[in-house]
């Protein structure tokens, strides 16, 4: 694990937005740990997380001209993000959509700079795949190209039910049919990996096997 998704995994669990317990899922399922973006909800912590995105994105390699967030998560974290590029150097437009269009002013559904070029759409993390779809049917729409996702946690979780579980994760769905990268500042073996480690203390270490035992069950490669 890279010295950045360790720092990562370690600050979101510092921050409460990384928990441990037994949290239900979209999907029904038990989960062990939970990831909650919207915890990310003071300066400080969003401009902390900003810069994680902005350096993943930037270490990426993925040529890009613009971010786009999808409503609502992504609203912040893709102004934020724009905001730590700038910081570093990588002076970028942003823009994003309202889920109801505006009849009034300039209308429309977009908000921000006019959608152009190869554009990274930024989120949280990826469940079923819906608001990357809908996110990459109006950049199409407006002459755009999307280019790449860029979440924060990948689950590496597959989708279905028991017995009739996907053979790819909702990230990997993704991927192969938009044909795009899914960039994630950290995943559940990069989770695995620091929970299971002799530097955190053995209140968080004795959630490891729960982990476990839930990526084995749910997890991909």
């Amino acid at each position: 694990m890279s010295n950045l998704r360790q720092r990562f995994i370690a600050f979101s669990v510092a921050s409460g937005v990384l928990k441990f317990g037994d949290f239900v899922t979209k999907a029904g399922r038990h989960s062990p740990y939970f990831f909650n973006a919207g915890l990310f909800n003071e300066g400080a912590m969003l401009g902390r997380i900003a810069d994680f995105y902005a350096q993943t994105l930037l270490d990426s390699g993925v040529e890009f001209d613009m971010l786009f967030g999808p409503a609502y998560k992504g609203i912040t974290l893709a102004s934020a993000t724009a905001v730590a590029l700038a910081g570093k150097g990588r002076n970028v437009p942003f823009a994003f959509n309202r889920k109801e269009a505006k009849d009034h002013g300039e209308g429309g559904t977009i908000v921000g700079a006019e959608m152009k070029g190869r554009v990274v759409i930024v989120d949280d993390v990826i469940s079923a795949g819906t608001s990357v779809r809908e996110s990459v049917e109006m950049i199409r729409a407006a002459g755009a190209t999307p280019c790449a996702v860029l979440i924060a946690l990948d689950r590496m979780e597959r989708s279905g039910k028991d017995g009739e579980l996907s053979a790819r994760s909702a990230v990997q769905e993704v991927s192969q049919t938009y044909g795009m990268p899914v960039i994630s500042i950290g995943n559940l073996a990069d989770l695995l990996e620091y929970i299971s480690g002799t530097v955190v203390d053995t209140q968080l270490a004795q959630h490891k096997d729960a982990v476990a035992a839930y990526r084995l069950r749910y997890g991909v490669a």
